[in-house]
């Protein structure tokens, strides 16, 4: 059948089209072989740079008609490689021509074709295979769906010096996934390829050479997984360890292309522990190396993938991110990535000024990744960064930007910043960066959400100035909602903005935020599956039971459900950390003046408090000991009843049911402990007793 193209066609250009071009095609059923041999080339030679002629035959059905003749064994040799040949000059049109080319099942067909022993047709073949892969809209997992054809390949690297080149060129661009790395790996990719890089010629007729796609096959294979990373790293070649081939590789000498995947392949071993960040090859060569690749000499799409690359070197270590920031001016040399490009006279080449203007947001996006890794830590860096021309106002712009990348790296970058109380006293304040980050959270995907309300959560902080105009544009309803959401991330930062916003808040903005969540939700929040949620949640709920009147107030209302939520929890196989916090929000009620009622009348609650009391965990033990010391505290009772006896007998009384329960024989032998916090404590409580 026909491979048609999606672009629908006038009768009247359709005519043209098959007078014009229809004589190729019926040539390929002459049956004379040596006239349909004549016939291909003579195609080959209409189709060289010819678009349009492409476009034609594939409308006329010459592909179903390729694809028979190179399958068929009473194929001439020649012939068979010249169909392969026109096949990749097809390919080579438009990304429609690759998907006609692809429905038609090309790939299988050519794959099949790499069985036979002529090297001359499988050069063909790959050449053409490797045209179809690099294409965006072809399926790589077409490549993986016969577990024979990667070991084949691996079989043909040695054939030649092109089967070398097509085959790596093919694996760099077909290895997506984990799987697809591992499929690789188990195949011999590793021992196969790096003999490759060592091949004599950068560039051969124009070709990209050997040595840069087996480069790139391991970049792509050393990519966030440890088991490559670790088996690269032991690598030899001719004698010398791979990671010193691509340091010499990375030398200044070499194309600027080569540099930089060098570079890449050092990052993703050191980001897969497979390398040290101290390492001298790290330090002093693959930093260097990548500051290098973000000067403004360098082409737009070299300036991008450098400052990516480093961003992700240096994401998770402090060091490297202070040497990075006093390297070559760095953090001043990015400013420059928002100006790109700066002027017409610049760049002469017209075709380059346009792909440039075109791509100019994927410098700032770039710029803003980098300035987030920057910051990520350093106090000093963070300073450098807002204090860069127009820092804050760039940031403030590309919140707003249409491209969504732009966006997510600059809230990125926001979020980094925001780690600072410096910045969020005065450049945040003074640029009120709240009310473009609220804006965000109207409406954005999810990657966007959960870093622009991560921001968020530090702005809501008690020291933040933008607490308060935040809180009055209605953030309430707003984080409510993203504690109801699929995203586990989006429900912690939703909760965890509203613990912030609970700490030492008034009465009112309590109300409100255990309004606008409702019982219900509080609750199930309290029981979900992801222990992150739960943390912040128990965070929330013990800064809502902070100042005996919330106390009262907030379990007069719910206090049933939360001292069912409470004893849950305790029952439950839970980790240290949230039985601890569990705990503390117990004593919090026992601070309560009528709260702790709940408590005393509440035997099973009182159980578990005694059994955490002689835990073996000395956090648990002192959370529990809190509850207690609480309890029996009566001091606070007189305050509460002036000029009563009643506030006296409460304690009384609480103290002789507490020492009937054997509470205080606990006390005893708890002040003895070797923990001097726990020990502390226990002494406190018993003073009470002798009071």
């Amino acid at each position: 059948m026909a491979c048609l193209l999606e672009a629908p066609l006038r009768i009247s250009v359709l005519s043209e089209v098959t007078a014009t071009s229809r004589h190729y095609v019926d040539r390929l059923f002459d049956p004379d072989p040596q006239k349909v041999l004549q016939g291909v080339i003579d195609m080959k030679n209409a189709v060289i740079g010819n678009n349009k002629q492409k476009a034609n035959l594939i409308v006329l059905g010459a592909v179903p008609r390729l694809l028979y003749l190179l399958q068929q064994s009473s194929s001439s040799e020649e012939l068979r490689t010249e169909c392969a040949v026109v096949l990749g000059s097809l390919a080579m049109g438009t990304e429609n021509n690759i998907k006609s080319l692809v429905d038609c099942h090309i790939i299988p067909a050519l794959l099949q074709g790499l069985l036979c022993p002529d090297l001359i047709f499988i050069e063909a073949c790959l050449r053409c295979l490797r045209t179809v892969f690099i294409s965006p809209v072809t399926p790589v997992q077409l490549l993986y769906t016969d577990p024979t054809v990667i070991p084949h390949l691996m079989s043909l690297l040695s054939r030649s010096q092109r089967t070398q080149e097509y085959i790596t060129q093919i694996f760099s661009h077909c290895c997506k996934t984990p799987e697809h790395q591992a499929v690789l790996f188990n195949h011999g990719a590793i021992q196969n390829i790096a003999p490759l890089l060592i091949s004599p010629s950068y560039k051969v007729y124009g070709r990209l050479s050997v040595r840069m796609q087996a480069l790139k096959c391991f970049s792509v294979l050393a990519y966030e997984n440890t088991q490559v990373s670790m088996t690269l790293v032991n690598v030899l070649v001719d004698g010398e360890l791979l990671a010193q081939v691509f340091v010499r590789m990375m030398q200044r000498d070499q194309p600027i292309e080569m540099q930089l995947t060098a570079a890449k392949c050092l990052t993703y071993m050191c980001r897969a522990g497979a390398i040290r960040t101290d390492n001298s090859c790290i330090v002093l060569k693959t930093l260097p190396c990548l500051v290098r690749m973000c000067s403004k000499e360098h082409l737009l799409e070299e300036r991008v993938e450098g400052a990516e690359t480093l961003a992700y070197l240096m994401e998770p270590d402090v060091e490297l991110q202070r040497i990075a920031s006093t390297t070559d001016h760095l953090v001043a040399m990015l400013a420059d990535y928002f100006k790109y490009p700066s002027s017409v006279s610049a760049i002469t080449d017209i075709k380059r000024l346009d792909h440039d203007l075109k791509h100019a947001h994927e410098l700032r996006q770039a710029a803003f990744k980098l300035y987030a890794s920057l910051g990520s830590n350093d106090e000093d860096i963070r300073k450098k960064i807002t204090e860069t021309e127009n820092m804050m106002d760039r940031i403030v712009s590309g919140l707003s930007e249409s491209s969504i990348k732009v966006r997510l790296a600059a809230v990125r970058c926001l979020h980094s910043l925001s780690r600072s109380v410096q910045q969020l006293r005065t450049s945040f304040h003074d640029h009120a960066v709240w009310k473009p980050l609220m804006k965000l959270l109207q409406n954005a995907p999810d990657e966007v959400l959960v870093m622009a309300s991560s921001t968020l959560c530090n702005l809501l902080l008690e020291f933040s100035p933008s607490k308060e105009p935040i809180l009055e544009s209605g953030v309430i309803e707003l984080l409510c909602s993203l504690t109801q959401s699929d995203s586990p991330a989006l429900r912690v930062n939703g909760i965890w903005a509203l613990m912030n916003m609970a700490f030492q808040a008034d009465q009112k903005v309590k109300v409100e935020i255990v309004r606008g969540l409702g019982t219900e939700q509080l609750f199930r929040l309290l029981s979900d599956p992801d222990g992150n949620v739960l943390m912040k949640t128990l965070g929330l709920l013990r800064n809502l039971l902070s100042t005996r009147p919330h106390i009262d107030q907030i379990m007069s209302s719910h206090g049933k459900q939360i001292m069912q939520a409470v004893t849950l929890i305790l029952e439950a196989e839970r980790s240290i950390e949230v039985k601890e916090q569990t705990l503390c929000i117990l004593a919090n009620v026992a601070d309560g003046n009528t709260a702790k009622e709940l408590i005393m009348t509440n035997e099973d609650v009182l159980q578990k408090i005694k059994y955490y009391m002689g835990h073996s965990n000395v956090k648990l033990q002192l959370a529990a000991t809190f509850c207690i010391s609480n309890l029996i505290w009566n001091e606070d009772d007189v305050q509460a009843v002036v000029n009563s006896d009643c506030a006296h007998k409460g304690s009384q009384e609480r103290q002789d049911k507490l020492r009937e329960m054997g509470f205080v024989d606990i006390l005893h032998k708890l002040t003895q402990a070797s923990d001097p916090n726990l020990c502390d404590r226990a002494k406190t409580a018993m003073q009470q007793y002798l009071a």
